[in-house]
């Protein structure tokens, strides 16, 4: 069974920023909205066995199962305002139209299929790490 992890780092306005990690590798960005945000939901941190989901907008992606929620889904997008509550996969992180975004998601949220291609489910952990990561300017230490 395949293993995953998202692992929150960045958290903002514009939502929240991680990475995927499926069975010790990076496989993308993802993209979800805040925990702030009032019109849409952030899935809260723990585990989850993750279904295949086939639904009419996405035919085939994996859903998150969270008590009084439907159709969390994985799929591709750029903003938060793309989330509507679920998680978008992307390559890189970068801005559009002024908003901070996750790009080349199409092509992402494919490798991301291909990868759980055999698969009817797995396991997912949720982790906010937000500020455990420190950067250092150019010439400060830390």
């Amino acid at each position: 069974m395949i293993n995953a992890k998202i692992i929150r780092l960045e958290e903002s306005d514009y939502g929240a920023l991680g990475v995927l990690v499926l069975d010790g590798r990076i496989l993308a960005i993802t993209l979800e909205p805040d925990s702030a945000d009032v019109d849409r939901f952030q899935v809260p941190s723990g585990e989850y066995m993750c279904k295949r989901f086939h639904g009419q907008k996405w035919p085939d992606t994996f859903e998150i199962p969270v008590e009084g929620h439907v159709a969390i889904l994985f799929h591709a997008g750029n903003i938060e305002k793309h989330t509507r509550g679920c998680v978008i996969l992307g390559r890189y992180v970068g801005y559009l139209k002024g908003h901070r975004a996750v790009l080349n998601s199409g092509w992402t949220f494919k490798e991301f299929m291909k990868y759980l291609k055999d698969e009817d489910e797995f396991h997912l952990s949720i982790i906010n790490a937000y500020g455990s990561v420190k950067f250092k300017k150019k010439g400060e230490s830390l």
